[in-house]
Parts: structure tokens; C-alpha cells; sequence
């Protein structure tokens, strides 16, 4: 005997239809709209001084932006789209919209995914696992904090956060299969937050530790003549930058994703001893360590030691990675999604869109620069709002030549302008704004609603409270004082 459908059921499916109709159908509107916008702004008026290609320029890096931040496309599709819209609008060069693929740091993350696949393939992940954060036995609050702690260690050590996310994921991936956290566990989300967030945010205060401070410290000297020193940078943000944001970021991770790590088998205490693989494994990652640690006296980018690195991966001699691994680990969409951003930044360096930007909104807070302290919130402001625009990596680069035109405006000194930068750049509002952390969430398998659930509380908790801190800081400090 059948029974009637309740009308409940009956009327999900037809719902849930209608939905994923009305998410299909929006995507080609999403791309019309944007082509239709590109097209309509050679008949729009604009104000005296401001070209077409600026507006079709913001236009396409505000759109590209958008859908990275919300996830209103799937993240190949938008990077595509942006390289197509860019180069029939004739945005920029083709050697600037295809530059993401030429950098350093494309090629890096190629590099470690290459090893980051033979880390996983070898069964080398747990062990390291085991070797870094010791024996299961400490719960997940522990774990997450020794994830951080390892994190920025490293940051004293490995001047790229990009060589750090490649080198600490797969371990981390590891030793969150050993506690249990199978691939969609919050614990194991948890895990690769504190992976991503741990090893940027915390280096800021670190010089140079990563790329935005290390652009900000040579163009400061090219620009200015003033130089940045190590110690007094990190007497400067460390200690609320660094040590408070780290405790915080372990504090607010621990309560986004709990769990509970599950009891381990009496054999995961004796692992054996290193197959041939494994051993290689070990031996490159330590000579890659070594490479990184001592850039500044070899001169080879941490870039070409991955490649380097990827390639005897794939060398059959050695057998780590074979074709079939390479062909089932290599996800073509996150390389895409960092050539994206990387020749999205190219193009608004090149386009002048960050500078005209900037000046833009200095003219609207109108500042007067006979209140220089009362000025540091609106510097900062415009400072992050730039940083929306640009992402980080970027932000120094865009905002250094502009220095002198704030200190006329602010009151504030060049040298202070310029060191404001670092809590903006330490500030992360949305995940898209700095490539390792996104970096470290694609290659963990986090979805960008994680990110930006951390991202943003993070950010309200560091407006509220850390920066107040930061600036108390340098108050004590005396810097503030001229």
C-alpha cells in the first residue's frame, strides 16, 4: 500500500530545483552584466582627470575581487573570466595580465605542491607529524597551539610565509589524519587555520619574514633613505603584534572550530624506520630548509629551490612521485587562483589604480595636518581600504611612494607613515587578501566561508582591542613623540 507524499516533501524538491536553476541561470547574468558595464563605460561621463581605462580597471578588479571574497563564481571561473575581460578591454599588456604566471611565486607553490604530493604519497606527513608536535597526548587545544608556535618559529628561520605554508601543511594534513580528522572534521579545519593564519599574521612583526614587510623595508631605503632595522622593527610590533595576536588567534581558532582528537593505537608509538623514500623525502626537505634559511648569502629565490625540489620529486629515479600521483594530486584550480591574484595585483600597479585610489580618498576624509594623532584612524582607514583593493603583498609597494603627499596631509612623519603600514598589513579582512593563508586553505582542503569566518571576528577583536594595544605600544615607546 503507497502512502500520500507529505506536502513538506513534496515541495522541497521542487525548491531545491528552483534554486539551483535560479544559481545556474545567475552566472551567465554575473558575466553579461560585467561585459555589458565594460563596454558601457567608454559612453559614460566621468569626472575631469579620470581616464576609461581607470574605471574599466576598477571595474574588473573590484568585480574579480567580489566573487573571489563571496565565492559568487567558482574561483577558476572568475580568474578566467579575468584574464579574458582584461585582455579585450585591453586592461593592460599581456605581459602584465599573464604576470602571475611569470613570478617567483607561482612557480613556488608549484614547486611545493610537487612535494607536498610526495610528502602525502611517501607516508612521510604523519611521521613528521609525530617529529614536530611529539605524541597525541595533549588534546586539540594543544595541537593548535603548537601549530602556531611552530609557525612562527619558522618564521625566524625561512624568510618566505609561502615556503613555511607549503612546508607545514602536509605535516599538519598528517598529523590531523593520525588524531582522527578525516578530510571535513572541524578539527581538521581548525588545523589548517592556525596552518594559514599562524604563519602570516604573526611574521608581520618578524624582519623580513614575509613579502609585504620585506617590499616595505626596500622601498623605504630606495625611496626615503630610511632603513629599517631588525631589532627595533620587532621591539616595535612584536609584542602586541606578534605574542598577544598569536595567544588571540589560538584562543579564537580553539573556539570557530572545536573538537576532540581522538585516542590513537598503541602502533602509532612505534612507527618503524624510514622506508627509502621517506629518507630521500627527509634529506630534500632538510637541504630545502637550509636553502631557505640562508637565501641571503646563496641569493637563490626559495622559488627555484621548490622547483628544484618538485623536479627530483618527479625524477623517476627516485621514484617519490609518478605520473599517476602527479596527474591525481596537481589541482589545476588553485594554480590558476594564485596566477590570478598575483597578475591582478600587476595590473593595478601598472594601471595606477592603487595611486589613484589613494589620492582619491585622502581628498575625501579631508585631513588637516595640524592634528597629527588625531589623523593615525583616518590614515589607517585609507590605508586598509587599499588594501582591499591591492591585497596585501601589494599594499607597501602602493602606499610607500605616496609617504611624503599623507605626511603633508597628516602631520605625521614619512618614517611613521611608513611603519603604520604594518598593523594595516597585519590585518586580514578577507582571506583573498593574503596568498599563503588562501594558499594554505586550497591546498588543506578549508572552504572560503572558514576563512572568512576567521577572518573577519579576528579583524573586529583586532580593531577593538589589539590595535588600541598596538598603539599604547608605541606611545610607551616614545614613537609618537616627534
Amino acid at each position: 500500500m503507497t502512502t500520500a507524499t507529505p506536502p513538506s516533501g513534496g515541495n522541497s524538491a521542487p525548491r531545491a530545483s528552483f534554486v539551483d536553476a535560479l544559481r545556474s541561470g545567475g552566472i551567465p547574468l554575473l558575466i553579461i552584466g560585467l561585459v555589458a558595464l565594460l563596454i558601457a563605460v567608454e559612453y559614460m561621463p566621468l569626472p575631469e582627470g579620470v581616464s576609461p581605462d581607470i574605471v574599466r580597471t576598477g571595474i574588473l578588479v573590484v568585480f574579480t575581487i567580489a566573487c573571489w571574497a563571496m565565492s559568487l563564481l567558482p574561483e577558476p571561473l572568475t580568474t578566467l573570466l579575468f584574464f579574458l575581460c582584461a585582455m579585450l578591454f585591453h586592461i593592460a599588456a599581456p605581459t602584465t595580465v599573464f604576470a602571475g604566471f611569470a613570478t617567483p611565486t607561482w612557480w613556488l607553490v608549484l614547486g611545493g605542491t610537487i612535494v607536498g604530493i610526495a610528502i602525502r604519497t611517501t607516508g612521510l606527513g604523519p611521521r613528521l607529524g609525530r617529529f614536530f608536535f611529539g605524541r597525541a597526548n595533549g588534546g586539540y587545544n594543544y595541537f593548535i597551539a603548537m601549530i602556531v608556535f611552530a609557525s612562527v618559529s619558522l618564521a625566524f628561520l625561512m624568510p618566505s610565509t609561502m615556503g613555511r605554508v607549503l612546508l607545514l601543511v602536509p605535516i599538519v594534513m598528517g598529523l590531523a589524519d593520525r588524531l582522527g580528522f578525516t578530510a571535513g572534521r572541524v578539527g581538521r579545519t581548525g588545523m589548517i587555520m592556525a596552518t594559514a593564519a599562524g604563519s602570516y599574521l604573526p611574521s608581520t612583526a618578524i624582519l623580513p619574514a614575509n613579502v609585504p614587510n620585506t617590499v616595505l623595508m626596500g622601498a623605504a631605503d630606495t625611496l626615503y633613505g630610511i632603513k629599517l632595522q631588525y631589532g627595533s622593527y620587532f621591539l616595535l610590533h612584536f609584542p602586541v603584534l606578534g605574542l598577544i595576536k598569536g595567544a588571540l588567534l589560538i584562543w579564537l581558532i580553539c573556539r570557530l572550530f572545536p573538537d576532540t582528537a581522538e585516542s590513537q593505537p598503541a602502533t602509532d608509538s612505534s612507527p618503524g624506520r624510514l622506508s627509502s623514500g621517506e629518507g630521500l623525502l627527509v634529506f630534500l626537505l632538510a637541504l630545502m630548509l637550509s636553502l631557505f634559511a640562508t637565501d641571503f648569502w646563496h641569493g637563490i629565490s626559495p622559488a627555484w629551490v621548490c622547483l628544484g625540489a618538485g623536479l627530483i620529486c618527479l625524477l623517476p629515479q627516485t621514484g617519490l612521485v609518478s605520473s599517476k600521483e602527479l596527474q591525481q594530486g596537481l589541482a589545476i584550480g588553485p594554480l590558476f587562483y594564485v596566477a590570478g591574484f598575483l597578475s591582478l595585483s600587476a595590473v593595478i600597479a601598472q594601471s595606477g589604480l592603487g595611486g589613484w585610489a589613494g589620492g582619491a580618498l585622502l581628498d575625501l576624509v579631508g585631513m588637516t595636518p595640524d592634528d597629527p594623532l588625531g589623523n593615525i584612524p583616518l590614515v589607517a582607514a585609507i590605508y586598509a581600504g587599499i588594501g582591499l583593493l591591492t591585497t596585501l603583498p601589494g599594499l607597501p609597494a602602493v602606499l610607500t611612494p605616496l609617504a611624503s603627499e599623507f605626511s603633508q596631509a597628516s602631520g605625521l612623519s614619512i618614517e611613521t607613515l611608513l611603519k603604520l603600514q604594518v598593523p594595516v598589513f597585519a590585518t586580514v579582512f578577507l582571506p583573498y587578501q593574503s596568498p599563503p593563508m588562501m594558499i594554505a586553505m586550497l591546498m588543506g582542503g578549508a572552504s572560503m566561508k572558514d576563512g572568512l569566518k576567521l577572518c573577519l571576528i579576528l579583524t573586529a577583536i583586532t580593531i577593538a582591542v589589539i590595535l588600541p594595544l598596538d598603539f599604547a605600544w608605541w606611545w610607551l615607546l616614545g614613537e609618537f613623540d616627534a
